[in-house]
């Protein structure tokens, strides 16, 4: 039999684990889809229940069963497409040759970040117009509606998603979506696979046996007990960089991406337990039910693109029997 070993838990793909730079992720790596439609959508994390529906997937232990999983409830109130952004590739990466704001932009924006005093959208879209070619990329830029959502802020969030299709048919998606709502159910869809993108719980500054799970030392250990044993060789004398010494240091707070997701329900109305989501509040709009759970805290901000790596099973439909809405606290 192999000998146990495991000197640290974690991934060294991480490195170093740092605090994020903002509250809310960025989405850069996106599926390629030969149709002109939004690979990105964002919700606020509302809370978790408990759902059941009839497993459907074949050679499952439990086809045709019914079982009961968790499951995370996203608030998504519609975004507001308020610009076009037109990126070329470089040998540096994405560019950005230009930008077009539309003309009525949502009363909070200004919040956020600063707005042009004056701006001529449809000469700004004839000029982005003009520079398209075959390797330029189109992106919307989108602010979120939190005052909509159960959180009670009114300061948006303003990021980029990305669009399907060919360049020309990308643009042409972009200025007829220039000034309107992205909804929940424009951009998603009942038992499709997401990947769910957030910065994840921040847990401050944590010892070494929280943070890569090493064995508390024995009771007559030297000084310290919750501490490693060594943190490298006597020759040469430091510590070898590349992080795989498990040390103290910043835990949570980090951008991660959780793979194949699969959405159970995108509907409107709301959705409520008695006594409204503890920590979040009601949740009166558009809403997005997620098998299992989904990085971050109550009222953090996710975003969901198509999944990059679904599997075979993974657009079988779904027919919730139940959803648990008795109270959270």
């Amino acid at each position: 039999m192999a000998k146990h070993h495991k000197p640290r838990e974690g991934s060294t793909a991480y490195w170093h684990r740092k605090r994020a730079r903002r509250i809310y992720p960025r989405m850069n790596v996106l599926p390629s889809v030969k149709e002109a439609v939004p690979l990105v959508f964002a919700g606020y994390k509302a809370g978790m229940t408990s759902i059941s529906y009839v497993d459907a997937r074949k050679g499952s232990h439990t086809e045709g069963q019914e079982v009961v999983k968790a499951a995370t409830i996203l608030d998504c109130p519609p975004l507001s497409v308020c610009g076009i952004r037109l990126y070329e590739k470089t040998a540096y990466g994405a560019k950005c040759v230009g930008a077009a704001w539309a003309e009525k932009l949502s009363k909070d924006l200004g919040r956020k970040t600063s707005l042009p005093e004056k701006h001529d959208t449809k000469r700004a879209v004839e000029n982005l117009e003009k520079k398209l070619d075959e390797k330029s990329e189109v992106r919307l830029l989108v602010n979120t509606n939190p005052r909509f959502s159960g959180i009670g802020k009114k300061k948006p969030e303003v990021f980029e998603v990305g669009v399907g299709g060919s360049p020309k048919a990308a643009f042409d998606y972009a200025k007829s979506k220039l000034g309107s709502e992205l909804k929940a159910s424009n951009v998603l869809k009942q038992g499709e696979m997401v990947d769910a993108r957030a910065v994840t719980t921040g847990m401050g500054y944590t010892g070494p046996v929280k943070r890569f799970g090493i064995r508390v030392r024995s009771r007559k250990s030297k000084h310290k007990r919750r501490h490693v044993g060594t943190l490298g060789p006597q020759n040469p004398p430091k510590v070898i960089p590349g992080g795989k010494v498990p040390e103290a240091g910043q835990m949570g707070f980090h951008n991660r991406t959780e793979y194949n997701k699969k959405i159970l329900r995108v509907a409107g109305g709301g959705l409520n337990p008695r006594g409204d989501w503890v920590s979040y509040g009601r949740v009166s709009g558009d809403y997005v039910i997620i098998e299992g759970s989904l990085p971050g805290p109550k009222k953090r901000l996710i975003l969901l693109r198509p999944a990059m790596r679904a599997k075979n099973w993974s657009n079988n439909p779904i027919e919730l029997k139940y959803v648990s809405l008795e109270p959270q606290n």
